[in-house]
């Protein structure tokens, strides 16, 4: 008898066993919980970026499957699945629907780009034909074996020009030298204008129209053969250099990418232009979406019209949405200019639209008249004071913003752009050269 409910209890124990390990452990999920908190944690610090590694991710994802595996039915487990799926899909970064209004631009830019190049090649043609330039450049003529007034005034064409490589300061003069000892060098004037109007002039064409020129301009030159001199093209090293004859050419158009063909023209204020400069301007009047900046503007909606106009290439809006303190010095419009081709850059090349936040305004001089908790313990008569004594209110917003690929990926966490209002006047962007 003694045996039988022996045998009996031990049966209805391993009957009963299941129920006891349908739930995990407490530990083990306080564990897994604990990594899966730190993982929550560090997607959200990302705000929506792709950070790409997460240092609680995999031993969060291992110990919830684990208990998964081995406590399907478990609520908390369930709990923590769910949990773990959605920060797992945040991890790989935020997403919206990129539309076709939002790369409009693109296109129009496209569009303009394939009409300056047609228009530029045409023009390099008629050149070649009006200026007939020598068919033999290298290897140049031996001065020592030639009469060098048989090449005076004469035209050469001179490719693959990378500016600023292989610029030197020698005892005549600043010059490119392009070739080398066993083929003879020509040795491209740099110090006038002639140079430097055509140049400035591609990089305008490369800030305005066509940004895929790169930082590194390379040219075809079309010159004219004006003198020679012995120079030392290695100048710049330390080092006794070697002196060399050379060729020296006056430069006339510059010829990049096969995409513009800029010149000197002493009559222009800028001293240099590209064919076409003028109709550029005209192109882009259709394309503007938004052409001023309203003076009761909000920070949200003029952050909006600032990347409108960098998108758009509409330099005058770009300009009327900054501080002026920012670009009151030379020095000012210069690094404006410089930021300008920066966000240029980025929006060909990393993002294609940016959306923005609700901003966050704080008077930094003046009264607060919106500070509900000063003024309740003020009567109208001493907010009038201080009114007055404080002096004319200044503000700062800063409003957040997030970048998208053209995937539609969010790139990057959010920046902030920080926009400062003086008394009852405008917001103006303050910091123009963060990225979005």
């Amino acid at each position: 008898m003694k045996r039988l409910t022996a045998a009996i209890l031990l049966g209805l124990s391993i009957l009963a066993a299941p129920a006891y390990a349908a739930n995990a452990p407490q530990m083990e999920i306080g564990k897994a919980e604990f990594y899966l908190k730190e993982f929550e944690k560090e997607v959200a610090r990302a705000q929506g970026a792709d950070m790409g590694r997460y240092y609680n991710k995999n031993e969060a994802l291992s110990r919830i499957q684990n208990l998964a595996m081995a406590y399907p039915d478990d609520p908390k487990v369930k709990e923590l699945i769910h949990r773990a799926s959605m920060v797992l899909m945040k991890s790989k970064g935020d997403f919206m629907e990129i539309t076709p209004e939002m790369t409009a631009y693109l296109r129009n830019e496209k569009e303009m780009q394939e009409r300056y190049r047609k228009l530029s090649q045409a023009k390099w043609q008629e050149l070649l034909a009006e200026k007939q330039p020598i068919t033999k450049v290298f290897p140049t003529p031996e001065v020592e074996k030639c009469d060098p007034d048989d090449y005076f005034g004469k035209y050469v064409v001179l490719e693959n020009v990378v500016y600023p490589n292989n610029q030197f300061y020698g005892a005549t003069g600043e010059y490119m030298y392009v070739g080398k000892r066993s083929s003879g060098f020509y040795f491209v004037e740099l110090s006038g204008r002639s140079w430097l109007g055509p140049y400035e002039a591609v990089k305008r064409f490369r800030r305005f129209v066509d940004p895929s020129l790169g930082d590194t301009l390379k040219f075809t030159i079309l010159g004219k053969i004006t003198g020679v001199v012995m120079e030392s093209p290695d100048a710049n090293e330390k080092k006794l250099a070697p002196q060399e004859w050379g060729w020296v050419v006056e430069p006339e158009f510059l010829y990049s990418g096969e995409r513009v063909v800029a010149y000197y023209d002493p009559n222009l204020e800028n001293s240099g232009t590209f064919f076409g400069e003028e109709d550029v301007e005209k192109i882009k009047q259709g394309w503007y979406t938004v052409r001023s900046v309203p003076e009761n503007v909000d920070p949200k909606t003029l952050m909006e019209i600032f990347a409108t106009a960098i998108k758009e290439k509409n330099y005058e809006l770009y300009k009327e949405c900054i501080n002026p303190v920012r670009y009151a010095s030379d020095l000012g419009e210069s690094l404006l200019r410089y930021h300008w081709d920066l966000h240029q850059a980025r929006y060909h090349g990393e993002y294609v639209h940016a959306v923005f936040d609700e901003p966050k305004i704080t008077v930094l001089k003046g009264h607060d008249d919106k500070n509900n908790l000063e003024n309740f313990f003020l009567d109208s008569g001493q907010r009038e004071q201080l009114i007055q004594r404080a002096g004319e209110k200044e503000e700062m917003a800063i409003v957040m913003s997030r970048a998208f690929e053209e995937t539609g990926k969010q790139r990057g966490a959010k920046n902030f752009h920080e926009l400062r209002r003086k008394g009852k006047g405008r917001w103006y962007v303050n910091t123009y050269d963060v990225r979005f």
